[in-house]
This record gives structure tokens, sequence and C-alpha cells, in this order.
């Protein structure tokens, strides 16, 4: 399950970034571990996020 934070949501919007591409970066991309969390990067595309209780939360997305 995928959690966006408000900040993610507001992100996406003005990037055009879709729900697929942030799973596609978790699930293929590489995965380096932040303080809180951890920055996966597939493409041009990184994703900020933390698992909690087996949940995706998403912090923030970016497009490189």
């Amino acid at each position: 399950m995928i959690i966006l934070t408000e900040h993610a949501k507001i992100r996406m919007a003005e990037k055009a970034i879709t729900c697929e591409q942030i799973k596609r970066a978790i699930k293929q991309g590489a995965t380096v571990r932040q303080t809180d969390g951890f920055l996966a990067v597939y493409a041009y595309l990184e994703v900020a996020y933390t698992v909690r209780g087996g949940k995706y939360i998403i912090k923030t997305v970016k497009v490189r």
C-alpha cells in the first residue's frame, strides 16, 4: 500500500508523475538509505519514502 503526503501529491501534480511511476521506482530503482527512510532512483525520477507497518509513505518525488 502506498500513502502519499500532501507534499508528494503537490510535486506529482507539478511534474505529471503517476503512482505507477513511483511504484516502478521503488521496485526497480537503486535504493539508498537516508536518515529517515529511503531514496529510490529510477531513470529520471527520485522518490523519498519510509516504510511503516508494511505501508510505503511517499514523502516527496522529484525529477532529476
